[in-house]
């Protein structure tokens, strides 16, 4: 099915790895030019030249997304030399801590990594919105996690930021809907990758007394489908809701992770 996003332009902060840079050539395959921001512009540089072999226009740009000065300087450039923007994926952010508590968890490591995991889309949203509302519309995707639908201990701020993700997004859907622009979130679960191989399966086995075969199927037979999500998984889901094939559809928390969220 045709996407319909060829010269699209999209936005996509947090580019570099995982989901983000397999999000970016996503829509380097449909078509899509890319403006790509991210703090560490040489980290994205290997994804840049991969998305330009598929031949579109890719511009690499320095910005930090919780400075909303930067951001606005930033939006203004893309606009300025693409022409217009159709389509903005917030994908950067962090995790926090990881293993304590609530009550073991400091005032200052809460407060970062809400500020990181908000304040950037805020600061995008806020920068992008009046430019796509002027060329007729766009899709904004956040990308949030399956943790602020359930809620997860031991993981108590990075929960938090993605509960007020979800608030943002549905909020900002029903402001920007009469500018044709649709805001959703997709909610990955755990994803593959080097995190979940180096930190979670080799934790998962130690806690058990199992290899980490045992460990990672283990942990995958929480899932409906009985396996993880990949990278390219978070892509799909994401390239979907900011196709025109959605075009009915805002306010939304996709979940793509199996069947952990939902069940």
């Amino acid at each position: 099915m045709d996407l319909n996003l060829r010269n699209k332009v999209a936005v996509i902060t947090g580019p570099a790895k995982g989901m983000g840079a397999a999000i970016s050539l996503g829509f380097a395959a449909e078509g899509a030019h890319l403006a790509l921001l991210g703090r560490d512009t040489l980290a994205i540089g290997p994804v840049a030249e991969e998305a330009r072999c598929r031949g579109v226009r890719v511009e690499v740009l320095k910005c930090d997304v919780t400075d909303g000065a930067e951001v606005e300087a930033t939006v203004a450039a893309i606009a300025a030399s693409f022409g217009r923007i159709d389509v903005l994926v917030n994908v950067a952010g962090g995790t926090g801590p990881i293993g304590k508590t609530g009550v073991e968890t400091t005032q200052e490591e809460f407060d970062e990594i809400v500020h990181l995991n908000l304040r950037g889309p805020f600061n995008m949203i806020r920068a992008v919105a009046p430019v796509m509302a002027k060329g007729g519309g766009g899709r904004i995707v956040n990308v949030g996690g399956t943790f602020g639908m359930r809620g997860r201990a031991m993981r108590l701020s990075y929960s938090s930021s993605k509960w007020g993700l979800r608030g943002l997004t549905k909020s900002f859907a029903l402001e920007l809907g009469r500018d044709n622009i649709a805001v959703n979130i997709v909610a990955p679960g755990m994803v593959d990758g080097p995190r979940f191989r180096e930190k979670v399966v080799p934790q998962v086995a130690a806690q058990h007394g199992i290899s980490l075969e045992e460990a990672a199927a283990l942990h995958a037979s929480d899932y409906a489908l009985g396996r993880i999500s990949t990278d390219e998984d978070i892509a799909d889901a994401t390239l979907f809701l900011a196709s025109d094939r959605a075009r009915q559809i805002t306010g939304v928390d996709l979940p793509v992770d199996g069947g952990w969220a939902a069940l």
